[in-house]
C-alpha cells in the first residue's frame, strides 16, 4: 500500500448472525489527500477484489449483489457509518438487491489512497457480511 503519511490502526466491532466480528485496518490520517500516480493506481487496483476504473473519470467502482433489499441496505448502512467516521463518502446507486459503489476523492479531483483504503475496507465488510 501507499501508507506514506501518519497511520492509525483502527478496530471495528459489529454484529453478524449474533456473533461479534472484529476487523483491524490501517487508516491514513493525513488531511490533504494526493492523487495516485498511474503506477500507484495500477498497483493498488491489483490488491483489490474486482474493483475497476470508471471510464472517463479518475475513480474506481464495484458492483455488489445481495440476496434481497434488506441485506443490500444493511451493507450500505455499515459502509455509511465507516465512511462518515472518516469523512470520505462513496457515490452509490442501489436498486433492490444490487449496489454499485464508486470511489473518488473530490479534494484532489481523483483517485487517492483514501479510496483504496475505503475500497479495501468495503471488501472486508462484504467478505464478512456474505459469509
Amino acid at each position: 500500500m501507499f501508507l506514506t503519511k501518519s497511520i492509525q490502526i483502527k478496530q471495528i466491532n459489529y454484529f453478524k448472525n449474533k456473533k461479534i466480528i472484529t476487523s483491524f485496518f490501517k487508516l491514513n490520517m493525513s488531511s490533504i489527500p494526493t492523487r495516485l500516480s498511474e503506477q500507484q493506481r495500477t498497483q493498488a487496483l491489483s490488491t483489490l477484489n474486482n474493483w475497476s476504473l470508471v471510464e472517463g473519470r479518475d475513480a474506481i467502482k464495484k458492483r455488489f449483489v445481495f440476496s434481497d433489499f434488506k441485506s443490500a441496505f444493511g451493507f450500505m448502512t455499515m459502509v455509511a457509518m465507516e465512511a462518515e467516521q472518516h469523512q470520505h463518502h462513496p457515490e452509490w446507486f442501489n436498486v433492490y438487491n444490487k449496489l454499485e459503489i464508486t470511489l473518488t476523492t473530490h479534494d484532489c479531483s481523483g483517485l487517492s489512497e483514501k479510496d483504496i483504503l475505503l475500497a479495501s475496507k468495503i471488501d472486508s465488510f462484504f467478505t464478512n457480511f456474505s459469509s
